[in-house]
């Protein structure tokens, strides 16, 4: 039995340390702060009987569970991400324990009436009478991805302290600055050798996911001309107004909060602006490349449109592709899959298998070689004051790591005697 215990003690050790990443830095890891928890993981790594420990210059950890079998096994590799996003905070995180929930609202913060409830997050109830760990209602939780640490780190421990669980040799790589499209860049997969990995970076029980968003960020640059308003006439050009034209023209119902399932959108994550200029950033995300693809089109056309009605060019943009679909690169490898989705029912978990709404930095390693599904890890309400976990879930997402482990081993033993 994985220790409930100590799952919930090594987590908390985990939140409780910042890790908040920065999209405005050029650095690796973006923060300084990410080497708090990166050194931490690298120590105990090695603490609990990891081979092969290191940690590079940009912080990406690596370590190997040696196989306990004399017979031939694909190598597997577990991922996780330890940087939080940085759209809310995670400085002096306050973990609150509600033991056997009951189905009600949660108050977070009484001063600040913040609630956490099940009138509006229905998820809530899947977890009555179970152990949730939420936040004080002021930060983030940091399950995004420190949950999946913990199950795999915990995962590790526990195959290392129950040898009659047989397995073939698992690569263990934890991550920076995932939270900003950047996990897998400096991700050195020729020397983390797995035929394949699996991201513990899903929400709810179950979630087993191989497609996900074809992504890309925009960065909309809006210049005006600033002149005393008392003297304006036919000389200022409010670049505030022309980004209001701009954000207005993209089809409104295509944003995070009208869509769900397949349909893409576009999403203005922020603005700075003062009458001489105006910063607009957008993410833009879709399922399919064709519609991706044709999103990108749609702004620079909005782009080019503008800057004719104005005669001149008043805004620049700039567009990036941040990762693509993993389906393309895992489907020629289903049966990486296939085990996962044996592994929860044989622990009589239901497979929820869908897309992701999102990405991971199984996206990415999917494209440099290493494909690469992503696993529930348990949280849920991701990146703001609302996140929580079920300490039950995290304890079956660990089992899943030592089943799919298991499985593995089993299956290439199976191959060994029949030839």
């Amino acid at each position: 039995m994985i220790s409930k215990e100590n799952l919930i003690k090594r987590f908390v050790g985990y939140i409780t340390i910042d890790t908040q990443s920065d999209p405005e830095s050029e650095t690796t890891p973006s923060t300084k702060k990410q080497w708090d928890l990166a050194n931490k993981l690298a120590e105990e790594l090695k603490h609990i009987g990891l081979e092969e420990v290191s940690i590079d210059e940009n912080a990406y950890i690596m370590a190997t569970l040696p196989s306990n079998v004399d017979h031939e096994v694909p190598t597997i590799g577990f991922i996780s991400h330890f940087d939080t996003s940085p759209d809310f905070s995670g400085t002096n995180v306050k973990p609150q324990f509600i033991e056997n929930y009951n189905g009600k609202d949660i108050v977070l913060n009484a001063e600040q009436n913040i609630v956490l409830s099940p009138d509006y997050f229905e998820d809530l109830l899947l977890y009555k009478g179970q152990t949730l760990i939420t936040t004080d209602g002021t930060t983030l939780l940091g399950a995004d991805d420190k949950a999946g640490i913990c199950e795999i780190v915990t995962a590790m421990e526990y195959l290392i302290n129950h040898p009659e669980i047989k397995h073939g040799k698992i690569r263990v790589g934890f991550t920076p600055d995932e939270e900003i499209g950047r996990g897998a860049h400096k991700f050195d997969v020729k020397k983390f050798a797995a035929d394949w990995a699996y991201t513990m970076d899903g929400s709810q029980v179950g979630e087993l996911e191989y497609e996900n968003f074809n992504a890309a960020s925009a960065v909309i640059k809006v210049i005006g001309k600033i002149v005393h308003p008392g003297y304006a006439k036919g000389k200022m050009v409010n670049s505030m107004y022309i980004a209001q034209e701009f954000i207005n023209s993209l089809p409104r119902m295509e944003t995070p909060e009208h869509t769900e399932g397949y349909e893409g959108f576009f999403h203005l994550t922020s603005i700075a602006g003062e009458v001489d200029e105006t910063k607009l950033q957008y993410i833009i995300r879709d399922h399919s490349r064709g519609h991706f693809e044709a999103r990108k089109e749609v702004m620079q056309k909005l782009t080019d449109d503008l800057n004719e009605q104005y005669g001149r060019e008043v805004i620049e943009i700039t567009i990036k592709d941040q990762y693509y679909n993993m389906k393309e690169k895992v489907e020629p490898v289903k049966h990486i899959v296939d085990v996962a989705e044996e592994a929860m029912k044989q622990l009589h978990i239901k497979p929820i298998i869908k897309a992701i709404r999102g990405g991971t930095d199984g996206s990415q390693l999917s494209y440099m070689g290493l494909p690469c599904p992503n696993i529930f890890a348990g949280g849920h309400n991701f990146h703001g004051r609302y996140e929580y976990v079920p300490v039950e879930s995290m304890i079956k997402a660990t089992e899943v790591i030592c089943k799919i482990s298991e499985l593995r081993a089993k299956k290439a033993q199976d191959n060994f005697k029949k030839n």
